[in-house]
């Protein structure tokens, strides 16, 4: 259990660190700058996703679960980087994307059984895209109509077919013979859907996170969360032994404890909605608090950096907050300099609007902040003014608060 006070640091490969100048962030950028990361104290890195993809949902739209995107290196590369890492006393935790994969995955051809379709020639319910519009789409191969939480480009796999299962247990033993620690995986709740097809029903405009509008008109009893989901997890335990499993299961924390039968942590997601006022903060952490077993996170790669929702004024508070917090806690690349949103790009890389949230780390104030020789896929902000080499030397800088408060911290 050495998760169980640990800090995480969660990487973005693509804007972490650029080793060949191509502007891309990748695996030999993360191993140079891993002293970085023991410097700072923390126990263990996640990865977002590194598999090969087409990047409609930009990594996690996976077409080879067990490859690496040739962007970000090889998998030689992979294997010296958990060397090094484990050199260092770092474990390497990676994205699993167990629910769907890309459209462009072998598998859709392949073997169209493993993929949710539906009975009738055309949509056979009300259920919803995350990214709005109806969950089903037109196969242009075949001409029939497939599920997708997700974008059309996301087919939804079959986790009733034992066949899925077996193929993804495959995955996890995959990765773990190559000597990673864990997974953090990725959209747990809709991973099993209602074998009927029923429709869902009209919200009641209680659920505690955002949805997007049309997400959110219909109440997900059948096309997500579902109990049967908590036998996909139990098969992804069995393969993943004792190594960490972290779920990112989007629902409110009274929802979180059968989920915890099987998954060591889940990401306490009330707190990182919550608005930054007392009385909102408590009621957010205290259910997750009693859990025991929740992974405190404040930012991620698809939410507003802490410092643009929080405001500069209150970043050391809350840094504080998060990092005193009994627990796991996770720590979005970035946060610890205070870096804000940035303008993102135009036209947007990410149809969902996420590239301000993904601009690169800044390690020093030249002009591409240290992250690449060449042109950065995303520009820096303001390296001149906030950089990791400049916070460093700084003992009364936000870095430094961070790197005082994690080495604080008690150890399992």
């Amino acid at each position: 259990m050495w998760w169980k006070d640990a800090v995480v640091y969660q990487i973005y490969p693509r804007s972490f660190q650029d080793s060949n100048g191509d502007g891309i962030g990748d695996l030999r950028g993360i191993a140079q700058r891993l002293d970085y990361l023991t410097w700072l104290g923390v126990d263990a890195f996640w990865l977002s996703p590194i598999y090969p993809s087409p990047l409609a949902d930009f990594g996690y739209d996976v077409s080879d679960y067990t490859a690496i995107d040739p962007v970000f290196g090889t998998m030689d590369d992979f294997d010296e980087l958990v060397r090094s890492a484990h050199a260092r006393g770092l474990k390497v935790l990676l994205d699993l994307v167990p629910s769907h994969t890309s459209i462009e995955h072998p598998w859709f051809r392949e073997h169209p059984e493993w993929y949710i379709w539906s009975p009738v020639d055309g949509p056979p319910n009300n259920w919803r895209s995350a990214f709005g519009g109806s969950a089903w789409s037109r196969d242009a191969v075949s001409g029939r109509w497939y599920l997708h939480t997700f974008y059309p480009e996301q087919p939804d796999l079959d986790w009733r077919n034992p066949e899925v299962v077996a193929a993804m247990q495959h995955v996890v033993r995959f990765w773990l013979d190559r000597g990673i620690d864990g997974f953090r995986v990725d959209a747990l709740t809709g991973i099993v859907k209602d074998a009927e097809l029923r429709d869902d029903p009209p919200a009641t405009g209680e659920f505690p996170l955002p949805y997007g509008a049309e997400f959110g008109e219909v109440e997900h009893v059948y096309s997500s969360n579902r109990p049967e989901a908590m036998q996909a997890v139990a098969a992804l335990r069995e393969a993943a032994g004792d190594a960490l499993l972290v779920g990112e299961v989007y629902l409110g924390t009274a929802e979180y404890s059968r989920w915890l039968e099987y998954l060591d942590l889940v990401f306490a997601f009330e707190l990182l909605f919550s608005p930054w006022q007392e009385e909102s903060l408590r009621a957010a952490i205290e259910p997750a608090k009693a859990l025991g077993r929740v992974a405190w996170v404040m930012s991620n790669h698809d939410f507003d950096r802490l410092a643009s929702r929080v405001g500069d004024e209150n970043v050391r508070a809350a840094a504080e907050l998060l990092l005193t917090l009994p627990g796991a806690a996770f720590i979005y690349q970035g946060d610890e300099i205070g870096l804000p949103n940035g303008p993102g790009h135009e036209p947007p890389y990410d149809r969902a609007g996420r590239d301000r949230f993904r601009h690169p780390l800044q390690w020093d104030a030249s002009p591409t902040g240290g992250f690449t020789t060449g042109e950065p896929w995303l520009p820096p902000m303001d390296p001149q003014e906030r950089n990791v080499e400049a916070q460093q030397a700084d003992p009364d800088s936000l870095l430094n608060f961070y790197r005082r408060l994690i080495l604080s911290r008690p150890r399992g």
